[in-house]
């Protein structure tokens, strides 16, 4: 298979960015520098919020994705990945902006849910993407159900995205209080959740996020090295 270079639209936000290009070195298949793939980002912080957009009359994000999108092709990316799921509610616009294709990360979670054996997940996302069904379309089509938090526990979610990893919280202190409210949340649940935005991922790290997961991040990362042609390590 002829090598393909990525191209990460990014900047939604930087860390998450960030993670994402970490999780691809990591997950290839590589003995030296020579070995990993040649990626393109292009962390584009002028990126509208795309759950304000959705949900409140925010300002458009697509301008900006789409400008984000030609960049990456310009470059020479090959193909284009997002870490950022609520982004993905726009992800048609994207497609029609270039002539390379766009591989979902919201595809690549509902890959990873079945191959775990699992039809129903719980869904930690933004608002965004949990009202405008982002999910919800892609899940259906391949026979999972999806379930979502009680408006509390939604908005416990919320914190630790927007005022905890968006906005570099501190590991002490509230967050934590938080994230342990939201794991017991999980625990009672007892499904498969899905870390459906970018910046939860991250809180595993930070503020002790806990459950049966899914990273949706990652099951890009890895759907990302294989349509880029390189092997995934087998020793993750």
């Amino acid at each position: 298979m002829t090598k393909k270079t990525i191209g990460i639209l990014g900047g939604m936000g930087p860390l998450a960015t960030a993670d994402l290009f970490q999780k691809i070195i990591r997950m290839t298949e590589a003995a030296k520098d020579q070995d990993h793939i040649h990626v393109i980002i292009d962390s584009n912080t002028n990126i509208p919020d795309r759950t304000a957009a959705i949900l409140s009359g925010g300002a458009d994000p697509v301008p900006e994705l789409n400008a984000s999108a030609k960049r990456l092709e310009q470059a020479g990316a090959d193909f284009l990945i997002m870490p950022c799921n609520t982004a993905h509610y726009f992800v048609d616009h994207v497609r029609n902006a270039v002539k390379i294709p766009v591989v979902s990360i919201i595809e690549s979670a509902a890959d990873q849910v079945l191959a775990k054996g699992k039809t129903e997940a719980l869904i930690l996302a933004t608002d965004g993407t949990g009202k405008a069904g982002v999910y919800d379309k892609v899940f259906e089509k391949k026979g999972i159900r999806t379930i979502y938090p009680d408006p509390e526990t939604q908005k416990k979610v919320m914190s630790i995205i927007y005022e905890g990893v968006k906005a570099g919280a501190p590991k002490e202190g509230r967050m934590q209080e938080l994230t342990s409210d939201i794991n017991g949340f999980i625990k009672k649940t007892g499904t498969i959740a899905v870390l459906a935005c970018t910046e939860l991922p991250l809180a595993v790290t930070l503020y002790g996020l806990a459950g049966d997961f899914v990273d949706a991040t990652g099951s890009l990362a890895e759907a990302a090295v294989r349509f880029a042609g390189y092997e995934v390590r087998k020793d993750l």
